[in-house]
């Protein structure tokens, strides 16, 4: 078909609705996982863990870190798999893939070899699960070997495998250690098993309609794909090359910003290449750089102003002095008074969301 063609804010605003940063705000958590699909989980608590941070930039102070617990571990409309927390809904999508597992030659090989550990803990957990990883022993025969901090970590690596594979599911956390159990309880009886390919469709289609834009193919990315493969219909925006998928459902729809701080791993940015091609901004986490060496701070959080992406904020939590640091707003476009007003109340609402009693600033530039 012919693709459609979009000006440059078309496309910037089909994938700010999307990701549910327009106004106004959504209201339901689950509403905004069932949109964006997943909430990655990532143990970076600088200023809030990912997870929570993308449900505030979303649902603002309505939203609270509790109830994204409950939704995993009472009510279980969410589950958490492979570092991410999707709809519950969404399980059969992903049954087919658990069963390819394992997808590599020496993780074969230690599994087979280690299969009698594998029994153990299945046995262990159906009678007294769900288990921290340091409550299940070490039946292991063969020790994973790894030259990085997973070597002879052999519980945690086969609580990981089998996981991968189905066989047991996260059930909940105390703090950040995952509570482990056999699947038939935490995963609803009867979830039908979608045929790979099928299942892949419909993911990429539901990844299109979350991301509003995206590239059909391209190089991969960690931890879940940004392409969508022939979701969607053809686009060609105005002034950037290539072919795009589009989601025709977001074309021609009313637009109404806000502003709002994002995540370092909010699926708006976390494809860089299509955040410098739709909204010319260039980013990267600089988490493992030398202070000395970067150039926007160590979690620095990308600012969107209507429908577009402005600029960085640095910024830390300082629980213990009960205040929001502000090391430096860095500023991608000239900050006039309205985009100023509007990030330091973003930046307020942030602090009071995070139950700090101050911001303190150390300088923009």
């Amino acid at each position: 078909m012919e693709p459609h063609r979009l000006t440059l804010a078309e496309a910037r605003r089909i994938a700010i609705r999307a990701q549910l940063l327009d106004a106004p705000r959504p209201t339901d958590l689950l509403e905004v996982v069932r949109q964006l699909t997943l909430l990655q989980v990532d143990p970076t608590a600088v200023i809030a863990p990912n997870a929570d941070l993308v449900a505030w930039s979303r649902l603002g102070s309505s939203y609270q870190p509790a109830h994204l617990t409950r939704a995993l571990e009472q009510d279980r409309t969410l589950f958490e798999h492979g570092a991410m927390v999707r709809p519950m809904d969404d399980l059969g999508l992903y049954l087919a893939e658990m069963r390819t597992f394992p997808h590599y030659d020496k993780q074969r090989k230690w599994m087979r070899a280690n299969d009698r550990f594998r029994r153990d803990i299945v046995k262990l957990l159906r009678r007294s699960g769900p288990l921290l990883s340091r409550d299940v022993p070490d039946t292991s025969q063969v020790s994973w070997p790894s030259t990085g901090w997973t070597n002879e970590r052999n519980v945690t690596q086969m609580l990981q495998f089998m996981a991968a594979r189905g066989e047991v599911a996260i059930a909940g956390r105390i703090g950040r250690q995952r509570l482990w159990d056999v699947p038939e309880r935490i995963y609803p009886a009867g979830t039908p098993v979608i045929p790979l390919a099928e299942a892949s469709r419909e993911r990429d289609r539901r990844r299109l309609q979350a991301l509003g834009i995206a590239r059909a193919r391209g190089t991969a990315i960690p931890s879940d794909s940004v392409l969508v493969g022939d979701a969607g219909e053809p686009a060609v925006v105005d002034g950037v090359a290539g072919t795009w998928r589009v989601d025709p459902e977001a074309i021609g729809k009313p637009f109404k910003g806000r502003t709002a701080l994002l995540s370092p791993f909010d699926r708006l940015t976390y494809d860089r290449a299509r955040a410098v091609a739709l909204f010319d901004f260039e980013y990267l986490l600089e988490i493992y750089k030398p202070k000395e060496k970067r150039r926007w701070g160590y979690f620095a959080l990308p600012i969107l102003h209507q429908d577009r992406l402005v600029g960085k904020l640095d910024a830390a939590a300082d629980r213990k002095g009960s205040r929001l640091q502000v090391f430096a707003i860095h500023q991608d476009v000239p900050f006039t008074p309205v985009i100023t007003r509007a990030v330091d109340g973003e930046i307020e609402a942030l602090a009071e969301w995070l139950g700090l009693e101050s911001v303190e600033r150390e300088g923009d530039r």
